[in-house]
């Protein structure tokens, strides 16, 4: 079965980190590399995995559409979110939804899924 009218990348057999069809970009949900970082140090990482998944796809988080942000501690939501809108200066904000969840691995603190249109 053919799909040449959607493109992946950092694909493996379980996900594609980035999917994108119609000029919409999919990032699947993004986790830190580094576990021994705290919820700021995580979020920071990434939020500049995004950025250069984004990149791969030709586009940035100023085209942002939407965001889930998967936060295992809720006592974190104005730490998590104080970088957030630093990140997102000079952008405008995408519709969002912000979830207490279990991650898969416990030592992760946070994961968040983008949508984006193409530049």
């Amino acid at each position: 079965m053919s799909h040449s009218d959607i493109q992946t990348f950092n694909t493996n057999e379980v996900m594609s980190a980035v999917t994108v069809f119609n000029q919409v970009v999919y990032l699947s949900g993004q986790v830190p590399k580094n576990t021994d970082n705290d919820v700021a140090g995580q979020t920071r990482e990434i939020l500049a995995t995004i950025d250069e998944l984004l990149a791969l796809a030709n586009t940035d988080k100023s085209r942002l559409l939407s965001a889930q942000l998967y936060i295992k501690n809720l006592s974190d939501f104005s730490t998590v979110n104080a970088i957030w809108i630093d990140w997102m200066n000079g952008c405008v904000a995408p519709s969002r939804a912000t979830i207490q969840a279990d991650l898969v691995n416990p030592n992760w603190l946070i994961e968040i899924a983008v949508t984006a249109a193409q530049n």
